[in-house]
């Protein structure tokens, strides 16, 4: 995992992983590195926002919907839809729908139950390269 302050060791694509159950983004982590990412993690949607305003490195986001703060993962979406509209956006939930007024144009959704296999498939899909 990459330090949210420091330039990645190498080339390898970066994305920043939004989720709040500790379990889950550590295996998730070790999934999107092993899949040849580097990842940036945090818990909340507004910590997410203040990483992605200083990493233009950032090529890729994966959020859960329900997440620690005020701000759920449809409307970290939306905002950095709005922000960097050309950055691929993952959206995973075990429990909301992919509501269509929710998900910001370009955005994905998976639910759960998926593997991080699936996530990191799907993540390659929406990836430019």
């Amino acid at each position: 995992m990459t330090s949210e302050q420091t330039s990645p060791q190498d080339d390898r694509p970066v994305i920043l992983l939004v989720e709040d159950e500790a379990l889950t983004i550590m295996d998730l982590g070790d999934v999107l590195e092993d899949g040849g990412y580097e990842t940036v993690q945090c818990a909340s949607a507004e910590r997410a926002l203040s990483i992605l305003q200083a990493r233009p490195d950032i090529c890729g986001l994966v959020t859960d919907v329900e997440l620690s703060g005020k701000t759920n993962g449809f409307e970290l979406a939306s905002s950095v839809a709005e922000a960097r509209p050309q950055l691929p956006i993952l959206i995973v939930s075990g429990r909301a729908a992919p509501d269509p007024e929710r998900m910001p144009a370009g955005a994905q959704f998976i639910a759960r139950p998926c593997t991080g296999e699936d996530i990191l498939e799907r993540l390659r899909r929406l990836m430019p390269c």
